[in-house]
């Protein structure tokens, strides 16, 4: 389709940066006392965009000369990626990080990374993809910066870029690879290309995918591209490190399926990397690595931290290696398994950081030390962040078991091959279950017990009420969502 037909099918990104543009001139209108209602302006118009992706057509359509994709799979992602901007972008306007500075330049590039993840999630073309990525890391960066008089602010940012540039370099040297070899930047003619060539190919084929892998590794916080998240997390505005650690993995995760898939597999079957006409690539292999040494890392490092943020900065890493469990497999169901974890992921991690920032409003604080006694004196706070760390754990009836049950369901249904991933991935969570408990334990068993009760300010207990009733719920009834996600997947396999 061509870029005039294609507008008319991109509505809701044009709608999104007629918001984005908005919230732009309204901040310049307005003093910087009140420029916290840009963000209502950004919620409001994002509400908005969520109703059109809802609303567009569910037919697969290729768009800009096939740049990019439209079908079930990138909407699901699309409204992922609106609601953790959203709830974020509510939370931030109670941050007292954010009071002393000009909080429109802030909703405004929270906006263009919604944009930018928009792109990630539909790019069917080398260079879309880069140019997506690119988009969300330079924001990013600004973002984790954005407290301008904070030293660890401005040292995550710097750390952010070095190690963002270096991985970029590395992917850009990939997808240069991969066109000179198949002579496209198109997912569907690469797959083509590649099915043709012989054997002698496949380790030059093996070394671009590999330095491809590790632009998507950076974004996910899969290790050894991770050294940048404990830093960011720590250094950054909480609220978007709340944001850094479900948002752009939930677009990173998007573009992993889509492109291993499409450009792997034979025609986007959904038979697994076996499948392909590169089967004896050790991609299984290299995957199911990755995977283990990601979420061991993340664990047994998280337990040596007694920094709340810099303790989930690592349990991101954590379940990044979880959901990369099941990318060895990319079977339907493997697919299925990250969807409805990504879900589950979001509710928890979110809820788990407005607990942060609600204690560091009160306290000032991060550390464990910040938390003692506060179970008694906040028991609200105490319940919620409970519920929180016992989903991250996968604890039933939370939704992180069911995410988790659902990862482990599509490896056991791999075969026999896959049975040792799930022995490591049981042994992983019986260990977060030290330091996730150990917040648990410090709120409660430890301090004093006081006699005030305090409670968390209207806005933040609403959204902390948001994010622990869907962790709840969706660990007894989960079938809307999986119901959802079967939708988007199944249409995503009879459309590549």
């Amino acid at each position: 389709m061509n870029n005039l037909q294609s507008l008319s099918f991109f509505y809701p990104e044009l709608i999104l940066t007629g918001v984005i543009i908005l919230a732009i001139l309204y901040d310049l209108l307005i003093d910087k006392s009140n420029s916290g209602k840009v963000g209502w302006v950004l919620i409001a118009g994002l509400i908005t965009v969520a109703g059109a992706v809802w609303m567009q057509e569910t037919r697969a359509t290729t768009l800009f000369t096939d740049a990019i994709v439209l079908d079930p799979f990138s909407t699901f992602f699309k409204l992922i990626v609106i609601l953790a901007t959203i709830l974020v972008s509510i939370v931030s306007l109670e941050s007292g990080e954010l009071d002393e500075y000009r909080k429109g330049e802030y909703f405004s590039l929270l906006g263009i990374v919604t944009f930018g993840l928009f792109l990630m999630v539909s790019a069917v073309d080398l260079i879309m993809v880069y140019l997506s990525i690119e988009i969300v890391s330079i924001m990013s960066f600004v973002l984790a910066g954005y407290l301008k008089q904070n030293t660890r602010s401005n040292e995550a940012a710097l750390k952010y870029v070095v190690y963002g540039a270096f991985s970029s370099g590395i992917m850009l040297f990939g997808l240069s690879y991969i066109y000179g070899l198949t002579g496209s930047t198109n997912y569907f003619q690469i797959q083509q290309s590649l099915a043709s060539m012989g054997s002698e190919s496949h380790t030059a084929i093996l070394m671009a995918l590999i330095m491809v892998l590790a632009g998507f590794g950076y974004k996910i916080s899969a290790v050894p591209f991770h050294f940048w998240t404990p830093d960011v997390y720590e250094g950054a505005p909480t609220t978007i490190t709340a944001y850094l650690s479900v948002a752009p993995k939930a677009g990173a995760f998007a573009m992993m399926i889509r492109f291993f898939n499409q450009v792997l597999a034979d025609g986007g079957a959904m038979g697994g990397l076996n499948s392909s006409s590169l089967a004896t690539l050790p991609w299984a292999d290299i995957l199911s690595i990755l995977a283990v040494i990601t979420m061991t890392l993340g664990n047994v490092v998280a337990i040596q931290q007694d920094n709340i943020k810099r303790m989930l900065a690592y349990s991101s890493v954590a379940h990044a290696g979880y959901m990369l469990l099941a990318m060895p497999v990319m079977s339907g169901e493997s697919i299925y398994a990250i969807m409805v974890y990504l879900v589950m992921y979001l509710f928890m991690n979110l809820g788990a950081f407005f607990v942060v920032i609600t204690i560091k409003n009160k306290t000032g604080g991060e550390t464990f030390d910040d938390y003692k006694g506060l179970g008694w004196e906040m028991p609200f706070i105490g319940v919620v962040m409970t519920v929180f760390m016992m989903s991250l754990t996968g604890l039933p009836p939370t939704a992180g078991f069911i995410g988790k049950f659902y990862i482990f369901a599509a490896l056991i249904k791999g075969g026999n091959s896959f049975y040792w991933l799930v022995l490591v991935g049981g042994i992983n969570s019986v260990v977060s279950l030290y330091y996730y408990f150990r917040v648990v334990k410090v709120m409660f068993f430890e301090g004093k017990k006081s006699e005030i009760i305090l409670q968390p300010p209207k806005i933040m207990a609403g959204m902390l009420i948001v994010t622990a009733l869907p962790t709840l719920l969706l660990g007894i009834y989960w079938v809307p969502i999986a119901d959802w996600v079967q939708r988007s997947l199944v249409f995503f396999i009879q459309t590549l």
